[in-house]
């Protein structure tokens, strides 16, 4: 219903009203005085009804104003999965040093010697309990924000890792684990320490755990929970600092 019928109804009911026919009945009780009465009320009804109708349209300022959140919230949720296809990209063509398929069998299955890169901190039952956690997860797919058997992103990991094996709580993000222990070298790292990458033009943005002699678990984005090597040009380019969560 469009304004100008709005407006030429009102007019008719406005003129019908003041007509000598509805004046001249003002002093008598009777059904077209009624009938006038409610031909008033009709009128009032059809204005009030024009104006919400104006206020529910498209064009209202507040339903537009709505509609460009819901925008911006579906940009600023599909950052993620869109930053996250560039790392892949990049990881998958720079991934030019992969572990020997051997010594990741061991190391999977628990059969490898850790002695030369031990961290004496960790007790030999924690040390083992650790690397069934790492084991555990292997080929999990890599889920932004999980932290189970679903799906996990790199902290997710290292977090439930720490937690499952030895009781240790780790913070959330790979920003915050970052900050935990004390600074390692890259010449001293020993097993179980964290290690951070900026894989996305921040400061730890990836996070692993040092198994020893240059590899790593950890949650690829490309490649789910798997070992890496830091020989690899990917991460040898972004490798940023160490950190001993658990120490003497």
């Amino acid at each position: 219903m469009n304004e100008k019928l709005i407006g030429t109804r009102t007019r008719f009911w406005l003129k019908l009203i003041a007509s000598p026919a509805c004046a001249g009945l003002r002093h008598k009780e009777s059904i077209s005085q009624i009938v006038c009465k409610h031909s008033i009320f009709l009128v009032m009804g059809t204005v009030i009804a024009f104006f919400m109708l104006e206020g529910c349209g498209a064009s209202s300022p507040r339903f537009g104003s709505r509609e460009k959140k819901s925008s911006h919230t579906e940009t600023a949720s599909n950052h993620g999965p869109r930053f996250a296809s560039k790392e892949a990209e990049e990881e998958t063509k720079e991934n030019d040093k992969k572990p020997d398929a051997k010594e990741v069998e061991r190391v999977t299955s628990g059969t490898r010697d850790f002695r030369k890169e031990k961290n004496e901190a960790l007790k030999p039952l924690d040390q083992s309990k650790m690397m069934r956690e790492i084991s555990k997860y292997m080929g999990v797919p890599y889920v932004l924000g999980g932290a189970g058997t679903d799906g996990m992103d790199c902290s997710g990991y290292t977090m439930t890792v720490y937690k499952n094996a030895i009781g240790k709580l780790l913070p959330r993000s790979s920003t915050e684990q970052s900050k935990l222990g004390k600074a390692v070298a890259l010449s001293e790292l020993k097993f179980g320490d964290l290690i951070f990458f900026n894989t996305t033009g921040e400061s730890a943005s990836h996070v692993g755990i040092y198994l020893g002699d240059d590899l790593f678990a950890h949650a690829s984005v490309s490649f789910g929970v798997t070992i890496s090597s830091l020989q690899s040009s990917y991460y040898a380019k972004r490798y940023e600092i160490a950190r001993r969560i658990v120490s003497d």
